[in-house]
């Protein structure tokens, strides 16, 4: 079969997880994903919420299974030589839809072909199929490598934690609540004072409260320098929960930069900057502090915007007062405090 070389990888990517504005929950995922030409493949399947099968959070037995069956050392999931590219990421199931491809053999190639749309055992290429994308060839060495390694021990690890340090224990425990409910696990603390090195090594990220002194800042960094840890640290913006959700679901993010969808999000003057790589849904959330500090939270924009930089203007009710944004795709989430 003739196809042009492409060049394959993988790489860490996230599903972001969060809690909406609306009270709905949207579970944070962790998994490898295919970079094709230098590229992931998700971005070019436009405005796509799927994780590939190669996540972090299914069993091991599982995860082997599934880079073996890239490998074609395994049976193929459906009919007609087809394995499942993306799923759904809160279920995993065929019927909520899956992106899906014929993987084979050519000589010392793999080649993917073939993509489609598809919910049941059997794809329907004219309908449902990916006419603008693939088919991919790719070099048998390079193929085999980047998913050999997977199975030696470079797969993305275990769920990560985070440490939760602030003066407001009710509110710590509403937002390691919310953490937990999407799929992060949360510990609170004064601070991180003789905690084993070991124990140090499974948080990802801490989380300061605005009451934490810098003096105790500092000692928490400590006991990490020291434990040769490193770990991502936020600054909570207010007390508010999806906006820290959202501030700590940024600082988990292992995906590298280049790779992301959304790059950029300024908040002044009663509109919002943002930048994106690629075709995807973009929802803008505003959240603001009243004068007995009681939340608001606003849906100031959600639609899909082409890649580039644009200018949304925000409802002036929505960002009077303490306010902030947060900007969402379904990969990556930001966070600004407005400016005036």
């Amino acid at each position: 079969m003739s196809a042009a070389y492409a060049t394959f990888g993988l790489a860490p990517a996230m599903r972001a997880g969060g809690v909406l504005a609306n009270g709905d929950f949207q579970v944070h995922r962790d998994f490898v994903d295919f970079i094709v030409d230098g590229r992931p493949l998700l971005f070019q399947l436009s405005d796509l919420d799927a994780v590939s099968p190669l996540a972090s959070d299914i069993p091991p037995a599982i995860f082997t299974e599934q880079v073996r069956g890239l490998l074609l050392d395994a049976e193929p999931p459906l009919p007609g030589g087809r394995y499942v590219i993306y799923g759904c990421p809160e279920c995993a199931d065929l019927a909520c839809g899956a992106v899906t491809a014929v993987i084979e053999r050519d000589g010392d190639d793999y080649i993917w072909r073939d993509f489609a749309w598809q919910t049941d055992d059997h794809a329907d290429l004219e309908l449902n199929g990916y006419h603008g994308i693939g088919p991919f060839r790719f070099h048998g060495t390079e193929y085999r490598d980047g998913l050999a390694a997977l199975l030696d021990g470079e797969s993305p690890g275990p769920r990560r934690r985070v440490l939760l340090i602030g003066a407001r224990v009710a509110l710590l425990a509403k937002l390691a609540a919310a953490l937990r409910t999407i799929g992060i696990g949360a510990d609170i603390a004064h601070d991180a004072d003789d905690v084993h090195a070991d124990e140090l090594r499974g948080y990802g990220a801490v989380a300061f409260g605005r009451a934490v002194t810098e003096e105790e800042r500092a000692a928490v960094r400590r006991a990490f320098e020291q434990a040769g840890v490193e770990v991502a640290y936020v600054d909570g913006l207010a007390p508010i929960v999806p906006l820290l959700v959202a501030q700590i679901e940024h600082a988990l993010d292992r995906s590298p930069e280049e790779r992301r969808r959304l790059t950029r999000l300024v908040a002044a003057d009663g509109e919002a900057g943002v930048e994106i790589t690629s075709p995807c849904r973009v929802r803008l959330t505003a959240y603001r502090l009243d004068r007995l500090y009681r939340t608001h939270a606003h849906e100031v924009f959600d639609g899909v915007l082409e890649p580039g930089r644009h200018r949304i203007p925000l409802d002036a009710k929505a960002v009077k007062g303490e306010s902030f944004v947060v900007a969402r795709t379904a990969g990556s989430v930001l966070v600004e405090a407005m400016t005036r």
